[in-house]
C-alpha cells in the first residue's frame, strides 16, 4: 500500500526537525500512542492503540529514523505486531521552508497483513491519511503554542530513563492506521477466530461504504 501526502507546519524547518525527533513531542502527538521507549540512537519501541471501525487493538512495534539529512529529510522505518494484523512501513519525509513556514511531504510504502489487511486498500489509505493529518495538526499546535509544550526530552515525561508516556487524555484510540509515523500494527489472527474476523471485516466495510 502506498500513501503520499503533505502538511504545512507554521514554524521554521529547524524547529520542525527538532519536534519530529523529540520523543517527548511524538508521544503526545501520534494518535493513540501510549508509550515510546528509547532502545538506541533514533530508535524506539512503541505501544499504540489504533484501528479501523470495529477492528481495534493495542500494538507493539519498533520505529527508527535513518538516512537523516538534517534538516531536510529522513527515513522512518516501522514494523510491529498486535491482535488485528501485521504492518511494516518505510516513510520518506522531506522538509522545505519558505518565509518561516515549513512544507512537509511524506511518501510511505506499507505492507499490511492479518485481519486489518482484509479491510481493503482504499479504506486503509483513507484512514492512514486522516491519521497523518491529525498527527501533523497536533505537532503544529505544539510548535505554535496552541498545545502545552511537552517536558524536555532530557527530563521527559518519562516513567523511567528513556521511557516517554502520553498524558492520560491522549492515550485513547483514535480510529486509524498510522502512516508513520504511527503506526504500527501486527500479529497473525488465531485460526479459531476466523468467523469473528470475517464478521469484523464485513462490519468495517459497511461502516466505511
Amino acid at each position: 500500500m502506498k500513501v503520499t501526502g503533505s502538511a504545512t507546519l507554521h514554524a521554521s524547518r529547524d524547529d520542525v526537525w527538532k519536534a519530529l525527533n523529540d520523543p517527548a513531542v511524538l508521544v503526545r502527538t501520534i494518535p493513540g500512542c501510549l508509550q515510546l521507549e528509547e532502545v538506541g540512537p533514533d530508535s524506539y519501541r512503541m505501544t499504540i492503540t489504533a484501528g479501523v471501525a470495529s477492528i481495534k487493538g493495542t500494538y507493539q512495534g519498533d520505529v527508527s529514523l535513518t538516512d537523516q539529512q538534517q534538516p531536510g529529510s529522513f527515513m522512518l522505518r516501522a514494523s510491529g505486531a498486535g491482535a488485528p494484523g501485521t504492518v511494516s512501513a518505510d516513510v520518506k519525509v522531506s522538509l522545505a521552508e519558505n518565509d518561516g513556514v515549513t512544507r512537509l511531504d511524506y511518501d510511505a510504502d506499507a505492507v499490511v497483513g492479518g485481519m486489518i489487511g482484509g479491510v481493503g486498500q482504499r479504506v486503509l489509505s483513507g484512514v492512514a491519511k486522516k491519521t497523518a493529518g491529525e498527527f501533523f495538526q497536533a505537532v503544529d499546535d505544539v510548535l505554535t503554542g496552541k498545545a502545552p509544550a511537552p517536558v524536555a526530552a532530557s527530563s521527559g515525561v518519562a516513567a523511567a530513563p528513556g521511557v516517554f508516556t502520553a498524558p492520560a487524555s491522549t492515550g485513547t484510540a483514535v480510529g486509524g492506521s498510522d502512516f508513520v509515523k504511527g503506526a504500527v500494527f501486527g500479529a497473525a489472527v488465531a485460526a479459531d477466530r476466523k468467523v469473528g474476523t470475517i464478521r469484523q471485516i464485513v462490519a468495517a466495510r459497511r461502516f466505511w461504504e
